[in-house]
């Protein structure tokens, strides 16, 4: 399958805006061979992604339906899925570096392949699986790709491709989780080392990661310059795994609070330069905030369609559920948004290829999807009826995890004071008196 995907390889893309049908869609500049012009086939209906996207989700999804999907239950009913085991199966398949440089196993793509797989993860019948395949691929590997040194992609980069080991982020504390500029964990050189000291809490995949990509104080400047990002191996001596965090969602995720006493690291494990750490995670944001959207799309649409089946079939009153005008006209509605939502997401995708700052766009999209996420869910959930308060419905599975997306990756309230910031009405913070 690897090969297959890698196949892939050899097609560059480049994207432009085309218009079709009175709509602005995007597609792929690639040419015909046959007629030495641009294909129209390259289009497909959603208007962004090629067959070669196409290819990919189908191996994808194939994976996932006999990999994945069949063992959903045991995982959440366990509170984790064994990541070591499924991110394997990943990487083996290419799945795990998309677009990362192919030096290192990856497939050199670009960042709408890595979309294309992230929605297509939204066939998995959970959230928490997707989530810590995406940490694996969007958050703990991203800066490193783009800023780290030659041997610590190779000896952090490559295996977390390969899938032969796991990978985590450590960005939120205790007192500080959408406040980034507020963390306390520190590190100060000494000898050849950095000295850690600190904690993190909230960190999907901690309990089983072999790594993770901390961000720390290493100085006493400004907040936004004075934090890096270090590789910090989680079998070193000092890193504590306190313990596994429960969650009311996302089950099958392991989450854990972290503590970090003297322990004691290679200066040569930070990624790029000293004091950038907080830039570099703002870029990292955003392509968790695309993979946030992308993972959301299939799963609203599956509670729609199973609603819609569920409804068809349960009658009430000497007549089926769905036949209420209030019932179908709400879940019209529903489908409605969530058909804006994918146009606002691929927009942003589009851009961000281009290499356009898509900040606005994807805060935007964050905001909307999970806003969107509880609407669907809590509005499909009450047709339901007693059936969706109970665990044996996907509704409700779906109603508990995707509550995440508002408060995870940057709160709704932190999305919105990005969105005024770009629009120029955000207030200035007073300056304080020394």
């Amino acid at each position: 399958m690897a090969s297959r995907l890698a196949a892939l390889i050899s097609k560059p893309q480049r994207w432009r805006v085309c218009r079709l049908a009175g709509t602005v869609r995007y597609r792929s500049t690639k040419q015909s061979v046959a007629t030495g012009g641009s294909s129209q086939s390259d289009c497909t209906e959603d208007g962004l992604f090629t067959e070669e996207h196409l290819q990919l989700r189908s191996s994808l999804n194939k994976l996932i339906e006999k990999e994945i999907n069949p063992y959903v239950d045991e995982w959440e009913e366990a509170k984790s899925f064994p990541a070591h085991e499924v991110f394997k199966k990943l990487g083996n398949a290419g799945f795990l570096g998309i677009n990362k440089p192919t030096e290192y196993g990856g497939l050199g793509l670009d960042f709408s392949y890595n979309m294309a797989m992230a929605e297509e993860l939204g066939n998995v019948n959970c959230g928490g699986v997707p989530m810590g395949i995406g940490v694996q691929t969007d958050l703990a590997t991203p800066s490193l790709a783009r800023f780290g040194s030659e041997e610590l992609k190779r000896q952090f980069l490559e295996p977390a491709i390969k899938g032969d080991v796991v990978a985590c982020l450590g960005v939120s504390e205790a007192g500080g989780g959408s406040d980034v500029a507020n963390i306390k964990t520190t590190a100060v050189k000494k000898g050849g080392d950095y000295v850690i000291n600190g904690s993190k809490m909230w960190i999907t995949n901690g309990m089983q990661a072999d790594w993770i990509c901390l961000l720390v104080n290493t100085g006493q400047g400004p907040a936004h310059q004075n934090k890096s990002l270090i590789c910090v191996p989680m079998d070193t001596k000092g890193v504590v795994r306190a313990r596994k965090i429960n969650k009311i969602g996302m089950w099958s995720s392991d989450t854990a609070e972290l503590f970090f006493e003297d322990v004691r690291v290679p200066q040569k494990y930070l990624i790029g330069e000293e004091g950038m750490g907080f830039t570099y995670q703002m870029l990292q944001f955003q392509e968790e905030r695309m993979l946030a959207i992308a993972a959301t799309l299939l799963p609203l649409q599956k509670c729609i369609r199973e609603t819609a089946k569920y409804t068809s079939e349960r009658k009430a009153f000497g007549q089926p559920i769905l036949n209420n005008q209030s019932v179908h006209f709400r879940l019209a509605e529903l489908e409605t948004e969530i058909e804006l939502l994918r146009s606002l997401h691929y927009r942003c995708i589009a851009m961000f290829v281009q290499g356009h700052d898509v900040t606005k766009f994807a805060s935007m999209g964050k905001l909307k999807a999970g806003r969107l996420a509880r609407e669907v869910t809590d509005s499909c959930l009450q047709f339901w009826g007693g059936m969706g308060f109970t665990s044996e419905a996907l509704i409700s599975r779906f109603y508990r995890d995707f509550r995440l997306l508002s408060i995870g990756g940057g709160a709704d309230e932190v999305m919105l004071s990005i969105i005024c910031k770009y629009m120029n009405i955000l207030p200035k913070m007073p300056i304080k008196k020394k």
